[in-house]
């Protein structure tokens, strides 16, 4: 990641200096923003469908502690991201209302914040759970802040791709809960969100570049060209949509599942088809913003119909993950 200012060549100043010595204001809600809730809420949501299908019980309420934690985990490396990245935010449209950029919270308190609730996450998950779990979630968190935000998001337009992996850790973290290790099912949840994740951020990129222009963030519209991009959404989104129909073939999903992913990866490559045809003008915006609005629906509907399904017990799949794998080792 191309750093993009003399203060943030090296690392951000975490000690009070000039600005950030002043007493700052900021609301509960200031650092709560701290903790990027809408990505905080796909982390619980998806981590809970991993629990819920995950073969082994568990006590509700370890299970709704550990849910908790891990939610706390997510927060805490959101937090992290912000102290880091506050120079881009500042500089960007989209991220300029963020807490450190408007002076509601210091970088040096996000930091504090994200470190604090990094430790005390990972420890009580251990505690409460199992230290397999917990050093799962310590490794997602350092993904995130670390590999992720300090290192491929300046440095390469590939940037969202491996880093996407971070956010879709969630379900194998939980199921690691639950039994103590991961399995193939928690393993294609994973798939599914990592393979989700560049048509969704790139359908939004491509309306943003200026923005990750200004800043100096390689992101793939910038670097490959839009033409190149709308490309590249079209082919992930060619393999998510089969991807997607595989929790039914494993068992873990029933035939409403099998259903649900099917038409709604159809819509997904049919909005994909749209975004590579469509690409100069309002049209050109309006199918980007349409595919990136339904993918956050589409994987709701994954996610959800999984839960719905081991919820009121409506029946599972094939199942023939287990014989796949024996077959191929």
């Amino acid at each position: 990641m191309s750093m993009i200012s003399d203060h943030m060549s090296g690392q951000p100043d975490a000690s009070p200096s000039g600005d950030d010595a002043r007493v700052y204001s900021g609301s509960v809600r200031d650092y709560l923003e701290l903790f990027k809730p809408r990505v905080m809420s796909l982390v619980i949501f998806t981590a809970l469908v991993g629990m819920v299908v995950a073969k082994g019980h568990l006590h509700p309420v370890i299970a709704a502690v550990s849910l908790g934690l891990i939610a706390v985990g997510a927060g805490a490396s959101g937090a992290l991201n912000m102290w880091w990245d506050q120079d881009i935010d500042a500089r960007m449209s989209r991220t300029a209302k963020r807490p450190i950029p408007t002076g509601q919270v210091t970088g040096s308190e996000a930091l504090s914040l994200g470190l604090s609730l990094s430790v005390a996450s990972v420890v009580f998950l251990g505690l409460i759970a199992n230290w397999f779990a917990a050093g799962f979630l310590a490794f997602t968190i350092f993904f995130y802040a670390v590999v992720y935000s300090m290192w491929l998001k300046r440095w390469t337009a590939q940037n969202i791709v491996i880093g996407g992996a971070a956010g879709a850790f969630p379900p194998m973290v939980a199921e690691a809960v639950v039994t103590g290790s991961v399995s193939w099912d928690s393993f294609i949840l994973f798939l599914i969100i990592f393979m989700w994740t560049p048509p969704h951020f790139w359908a939004l990129a491509l309306s943003k570049s200026g923005d990750y222009e200004k800043a100096g963030v390689p992101m793939m519209p910038n670097v490959a060209g839009p033409d190149s991009t709308r490309t590249q959404i079209l082919v992930y989104t060619l393999l998510l949509a089969p991807l997607g129909v595989v929790p039914f073939f494993m068992g873990l999903g029933g035939w409403t599942y099998a259903v649900v992913s099917v038409i709604s990866g159809l819509l997904m490559i049919a909005l994909a088809v749209q975004v590579y045809r469509r690409r100069e003008g309002a049209a050109a915006t309006k199918a980007e913003q349409a595919l990136f609005g339904f993918s956050i629906l589409y994987l709701f509907l994954l996610f959800a119909t999984l839960l719905a399904e081991h919820a009121f017990g409506l029946g599972s799949g094939f199942d023939v993950g287990p014989r796949l794998v024996s077959g191929i080792i």
